[in-house]
């Protein structure tokens, strides 16, 4: 299960953790079968989306602003999250024992971590190097706020903050109760 990560860093650190969690999150999926692998899958889409859309809402938004490149680099990012959003929700649909399950994890993993690299080098440490300590806490704690609101599920089509703030929360009241209906808990702490 997902671990919570400390709410004392700044927002640079705590992106960065998330994103090695998801490295182990996939490694747990990728090793488990059955009901372990539905479990670590779930946490897993879970934690991606929830990741994303903070991202989407708080971070791309200031490396817009902050960063001498930073709409050609949140553009990049953004076309990268669509697509795994898509992955993502197309991977939901198969047996996830399946040999094709295993194909397109194993896919959605390798795009997902160079995603996470790319960012972590071309807008979270330029971000971290640009922005001061209060700010970057400021926005560690949005982050955590817009995470614990975020739809639970991917939703392609949904990568702008204006977008993730008009559909956003009734994609989550929709996600957490499809969540809620099938068990699935909604709090990435878990």
């Amino acid at each position: 299960m997902a671990r919570m990560i400390s709410n004392s860093i700044d927002v640079v650190a705590f992106l960065k953790e998330q994103h090695q969690q998801i490295k182990a999150m996939f490694k747990e999926v990728r090793s488990t079968q059955g009901d372990s692998r539905k479990e670590a899958f779930f946490a897993l889409r879970r934690l991606l989306a929830v990741h994303e859309t903070a991202e989407e809402e708080i971070i791309h938004p200031a490396a817009r602003k902050a960063l001498p490149s930073g709409d050609a680099i949140v553009d990049i990012r953004l076309q990268e999250e669509h697509k795994a959003k898509k992955q993502l929700a197309a991977i939901e649909e198969l047996e996830l024992d399946s040999l094709e399950f295993e194909a397109q994890i194993t896919l959605l993993e390798a795009d997902v971590i160079a995603h996470a690299e790319a960012e972590e080098r071309q807008e979270f440490q330029p971000l971290g190097d640009s922005l001061d300590a209060q700010r970057l806490e400021r926005m560690r704690k949005a982050v955590s706020f817009a995470e614990r609101v975020a739809p639970t599920r991917p939703h392609a089509g949904v990568e702008s903050q204006a977008a993730n703030i008009l559909a956003g929360p009734f994609a989550s009241m929709l996600d957490r109760a499809r969540d809620a209906l099938t068990g699935k808990s909604t709090d990435i702490g878990d």
